[in-house]
């Protein structure tokens, strides 16, 4: 796991104080070694970087931008080949010589047997890019699923790229002016999907994507999608599906384990995904240590049922619990680990759960997927609800409405008047849509009264859910619950939550592999028969008869927490004054982007306890702290 980066010149020599100011913000993601190389020729220049953690091939072999024999083939790489070995078998039988142990020599001997075809081999986690000598062409590609990031920025003939958007950022030709659909679109998601950034000109490579940049112009093309399907074959019995899932994940964590040159840890929550992953690899290997983290407010701890997993296993358990200080000091530090604007509030514990386990491991397992596979949120559960609702008289529906909005407020984790205004706001609008607006911030019409008229006249023309239409015509999907699986995965997966883990475990040094996310897990699992993820309100149906034989029922069966942090606590108590600062009228209105009566309104709600918007307030808040250091204090910022 690595930081890469680099850029082509098309007009002159590549400055080498410019590629080091590139790589130096990336220093985090590769603390063990580091390495440039330029290639200066009279037609194209490229220089390649690379910070690296050293998993597999500790030796110096394995040091990167590594090259072929003569050197006409360079590559920059980060993240891990599980299928390396059976690869690399393959093509010594073929005639190629290595150099290595290490699974980034496989992709170049590979690229040279079947070019940009090799990605269709690869199994992995992976972004990298292919500098092409003989061919003048640098070859981008990211993993299916895209665990792992890759940013780049194409001007007047210049290409740059690398792991994460600060790096750019150092290069003077990339402009840090923001893109205002972008900052749309932040503010209904809580982050900006792909393939645009927050900055208009940068984009994001997209899981199952590849770029090849040649004669001054980038062509992108997809290699993969989800294979997800409205009417798929059911040739098999339960009790055989069952089997052949078991079978696909103890391989998938078996190849997680065994692809390391150091030990291999797991994150273990509590929750069935990671409990999953760390029941199949004690089968797998006798000595583990599993990382946990628990929280003083009870009402958001679950270290009792991490203990209990990491008991029945009998594997080593380390838990840290952490006082809310130790949290609201990340709030600040969020704009160093994240370099986009991104609410989601689970960064701040897996930070913590990470800063942890990278003192003893440079690389876990975790359940991370699990969610979005097997159909696990609630939301899933609540989109089938939503048919019943749309089916009462509209006298009932008001008065429903009526009694949830004269609930008091609570600031409880996932409180009874949070969840059902979260329902209401969904109420009316497509299913695709609703299921966003359920784990979103803003709507169409808050959106509406929070950015001033100026701003507002820009976007007139601009739908914030593009990608979802744009997602659901290109999967042919015609199924509700099929579309909404499939868009999770294109956008709350790769978007947020991967995103978010590897931001939080990079910032430390640390490896997160997702054995949930395993090609041929994903693959299966894609095309099963719907009753076997949501089969009637049971979530992760399949998921949890494979989990019977492994962990304790109460830890299969018991209801889903997630990873949480109490923000409505506090927004009016620690972080009230924080808050305040940051939304104050005179930013506000120095920025110019934000209706201030609005923010205003907000806070006080928060304040008062009228209302409950923790979720909008936290999505400014982000955004806010973001802009101070990206953009107002841009000539200061060096990652």
């Amino acid at each position: 796991m690595c930081g890469i980066y680099g850029y082509l010149s098309p007009t002159g020599t590549i400055d080498p104080t410019i590629l080091r100011r590139m790589g130096h913000p990336l220093k985090h993601r590769g603390p063990d070694d580091e390495g440039e190389v330029i290639l200066d020729s009279s037609e194209v220049s490229v220089g390649l970087g690379h910070k690296r953690l050293s998993i597999i091939d500790l030796s110096p072999a394995g040091k990167q931008p590594m090259a072929n024999e003569d050197e006409t083939i360079w590559i920059t790489f980060n993240g891990e080949i599980y299928n390396f070995r059976e690869i690399r078998k393959e093509l010594e039988g073929k005639g190629h010589k290595f150099r290595s142990h290490s699974d980034t020599e496989v992709i170049v001997h590979l690229y040279e047997e079947l070019g940009t075809k090799c990605l269709e081999r690869l199994n992995g986690m992976f972004a990298f890019a292919l500098w092409d000598a003989k061919q003048k062409s640098l070859f981008l590609a990211r993993d299916r699923t895209g665990k792992k990031p890759l940013h780049y920025c194409v001007h007047r003939g210049h290409f740059l790229f690398a792991s994460e958007i600060k790096a750019l950022l150092q290069h003077p030709l990339v402009s840090r002016e923001i893109d205002l659909k972008s900052l749309n679109k932040y503010l209904a998601y809580e982050y900006v999907p792909a393939p645009n950034s927050i900055f208009k000109a940068i984009k994001k490579l997209e899981p199952g994507y590849c770029l090849l940049f040649r004669g001054g112009a980038a062509v992108t093309s997809q290699y993969w999608d989800i294979p997800m399907e409205d009417y798929p074959i059911s040739d098999r019995t339960e009790a055989q599906y069952i089997d052949e899932l078991k079978e696909l994940l103890e391989r998938a964590v078996t190849a997680r384990l065994e692809a390391a040159d150091v030990p291999v840890g797991l994150f273990v929550s509590g929750g069935l995904d990671s409990g999953v992953v760390a029941a199949i690899a004690r089968k797998a290997k006798e000595t583990l240590e599993c990382f946990s983290i628990g929280f003083e407010e009870a009402s958001f701890d679950e270290s009792r049922y991490a203990q209990q997993v990491a008991r029945s296993l009998g594997i080593k358990h380390h838990l840290k619990v952490f006082r809310a200080q130790e949290m609201l000091h990340m709030v600040e530090r969020l704009p160093e680990i994240l370099d986009e604007p991104l609410a989601d509030p689970s960064i701040l514990p897996l930070y913590l759960l990470s800063q942890f386990a990278a003192e003893h491991m440079k690389v876990v397992l975790s359940g991370d997927g699990g969610d979005e596979l097997f159909a696990g949120y609630q939301t899933y559960q609540a989109h089938k609800l939503v048919t019943f609702y749309d089916a009462l008289p509209g006298f009932v529906k008001e008065s429903v409405k009526a009694f949830a909005f004269r609930l008091p407020v609570s600031h409880k984790y996932l409180s009874l008047d949070f969840k059902i205004k979260q329902f209401l706001k969904g109420v009316g609008v497509s299913s695709e849509v609703r299921f966003f607006l359920w784990r979103g911030a803003f709507s169409n019409a808050e959106r509406h009264a929070l950015l001033r008229p100026e701003v507002r006249l820009e976007l007139q023309n601009e739908n914030a859910y593009e990608e979802i239409y744009r997602y659901v015509r290109k999967s042919g999907l015609t199924k509700e619950l099929e579309r909404i699986l499939y868009l999770s995965m294109k956008l709350y997966l790769q978007d947020n939550n991967l995103v978010t883990v590897d931001r939080a475990s990079m910032a430390n040094g640390l490896e997160v592999r997702s054995p949930l996310l395993d090609r041929d897990v994903v693959d299966f699992v894609c095309r099963l028969p719907m009753e076997y993820k949501l089969n009637g309100l049971k979530t992760k149906y399949i998921l949890k008869k494979v989990a019977e034989e492994l962990l304790p029922r109460n830890v299969v069966y018991r209801k889903k927490k997630g990873f949480g942090v109490p923000l409505a606590k506090w927004l009016t108590g620690e972080l009230r004054e924080f808050m305040l600062d940051y939304l104050s009228q005179e930013r506000i209105e120095r920025q110019g982007i934000f209706h201030y009566p609005c923010v205003s309104q907000l806070i006080d709600e928060q304040l008062t306890m009228k209302k409950d918007n923790r979720e909008l307030l936290w999505t400014l808040l982000v955004f806010q702290t973001w802009y101070e250091r990206y953009i107002e204090s841009a000539g200061s910022v060096d990652g």
